[in-house]
């Protein structure tokens, strides 16, 4: 169907549809003054009465807070509305303006393509714009650019600290504590027995041919929790245990990236970037031998 508004003076627009809208409004303020204070009450009562003026129209709340709006992750009212929204709850949400939605360039991109994918609405009152709208489409297009620049400028000092570190041999990513270690005084990594004697007897059980299944059913009958404190170990888990260079006393670092800077994820480094291996930075658990077998029957396994 197609989405038809009418757009009025000085008005939010109400899209003409035959089902019911959930409907929800975002306000925000800046500060914690009293004039701020009389603002924000002022859009929680104008989007409140937008709502119920409109027949077709359900609240499905009023998220409204005092934040700086730097950080998304700093504002709980505005992560609620997303998981309500992530919860197929919300149709379409009001707000004053772009900025007062979000200030940060890569997380309100982030927002809106999120919002986009859950087919959810916005309409920014001051700007008279609508998400769905070619018009604010083109604008996202820009904003990601703009995102995509900020955050290479922004990251790229940070990134030469931390190549930098990788070179010099005393990166902190290094002494990041497993199963099995722990940190001395110093802050340096030592065994943490028994966790140990436990990692040394999943390598033996691995390189006498045991599968993971296996290995996790020894360990849920030994009531040996995970690292994470779950009843039962994931073959997942095992297998990232087992494949482990800590445990011979080696560090391999940047073994994953990031390659997307608006999605944030992290990938598996195949070789697109360079690889730092520290050999002999900490005491080892396992002996390469046993290590190397433990690899060699995994793979048998793998390829049987």
């Amino acid at each position: 169907m197609a989405h038809v508004s009418e757009i009025l003076a000085g008005r939010i627009s109400k899209p003409v549809e035959q089902q019911v809208l959930r409907v929800a409004a975002y306000c925000r303020v800046s500060t914690e003054h009293a004039e701020q204070e009389t603002s924000l009450e002022v859009q929680e009562a104008h989007f409140r009465a937008v709502i119920e003026e409109n027949p077709n129209w359900e609240n499905a709340g009023i998220f409204s807070e005092k934040a700086s709006g730097l950080n998304l992750k700093e504002r709980p009212m505005f992560c609620a509305l997303m998981r309500k929204c992530r919860k197929k709850q919300v149709d379409l949400i009001l707000t004053k303006s772009i900025s007062r939605f979000a200030r940060d360039t890569l997380d309100f991109l982030k927002a809106l393509r999120e919002l986009q994918s859950l087919n959810i609405d916005i309409y920014f009152e001051l700007e008279n714009l609508w998400l769905h709208e070619q018009t604010i489409q083109l604008a996202i297009t820009v904003y990601g650019a703009m995102a995509q620049a900020e955050s290479e400028d922004m990251s790229r000092s940070i990134k030469w600290g931390i190549k930098r570190g990788f070179t010099s041999g005393k990166s902190g990513y290094a002494d990041f504590v497993c199963f099995g270690y722990k940190r001395d005084r110093n802050g340096e990594l030592i065994i943490d027995e028994p966790n140990a004697e436990i990692v040394r007897r999943l390598f033996e059980m691995r390189a006498d041919g045991a599968s993971l299944g296996t290995i996790s059913n020894w360990l849920y009958e030994q009531s040996i929790p995970s690292p994470t404190g779950r009843s039962h170990w994931s073959r997942e888990t095992i297998s990232k245990l087992l494949k482990n260079e800590k445990y011979v006393g080696d560090v391999l670092l940047q073994k994953t990236y990031v390659r997307d800077l608006l999605s944030g994820k992290q990938i598996k480094n195949t070789g697109e970037k360079e690889r730092y291996l520290y050999q002999h930075h900490h005491p080892a658990i396992v002996s390469r031998e046993l290590f190397e077998k433990s690899k060699r029957s995994g793979l048998q396994r793998s390829i049987g």
